[in-house]
């Protein structure tokens, strides 16, 4: 079977098409959603895509938790359908309480954009499953309000149930609690992160040298584990 993977456009999402492409050099089929509709089109997988929806007004992502469409995406995730938030998407994640806690203005109050380093902290969710835990990355990340925040309580919770999918290494950019730049819910099949995998899915896309951080295909496995995900679900 070939995977379809469904990809919601907001208002004000920028990243949606780089998303569809991703799907698309995995082996997948990308299918374009509307953010105002009641219809996944019978979809296996979803990403809600990176931007500024709704202009990032009241807080990023807040509106957009609150379009027609995230009642299905709250039903399919329920249900077991892969659901991946990027940037933006993670935003809406959080808003729509699909993950706990809550990402904020970056520590030092400006948008920041840089390769990043990442650790595979949890290699067993949907979105995740094609790496190596403990696995070193490096994919771009572009944010103002990356800073992910939650309570003691509960990033203890999420550290003790390896809940954290990613986490920066060498620097963390945005301030974030525990260094902490992605995590997935107990099921494994709804994961956010704040970097950017769709922008690193083919070499030469880089830098991808030996002398230069990489950041040509390391974020492709993203969108292979989840078709990997659907395929075995549906043999």
């Amino acid at each position: 079977m070939t995977a379809r993977v469904g990809v919601i456009t907001f208002p004000g999402s920028l990243d949606d098409g780089d998303a569809a492409r991703a799907i698309r050099l995995a082996g997948a089929e990308p299918v374009a959603l509307w953010h105002g509709s009641h219809d996944l089109d019978g979809v296996d997988a979803l990403v809600l895509p990176g931007g500024f929806s709704y202009g990032d007004y009241l807080r990023a992502g807040a509106i957009a938790a609150l379009a027609p469409i995230m009642a299905e995406v709250k039903d399919a995730a329920a249900k077991g359908m892969p659901v991946l938030g990027i940037c933006n998407g993670f935003q809406m994640l959080v808003e729509a309480h699909l993950l706990p806690g809550g990402l904020i203005r970056n520590a030092h109050q400006q948008f920041i954009r840089r390769d990043q380093r990442l650790r595979v902290e949890n290699a067993t969710t949907s979105w995740t499953s094609d790496y190596d835990a403990g696995q070193e990355i490096v994919i771009p990340l572009k944010n103002a309000d990356g800073g992910y925040i939650a309570s003691e309580s509960e990033l203890d919770r999420l550290e003790g149930e390896g809940l954290v999918a990613v986490r920066y290494l060498g620097v963390n950019p945005n301030g974030s609690l525990r260094d902490i730049a992605g995590i997935t819910n107990e099921r494994g099949n709804v994961v956010g992160l704040m970097p950017h995998p769709e922008h690193a899915v083919e070499p030469g896309f880089g830098p991808d040298t030996s002398v230069a951080m990489r950041s040509g295909v390391d974020g492709l496995s993203f969108f292979t584990s989840a078709i990997s995900a659907v395929v075995g679900a549906a043999a």
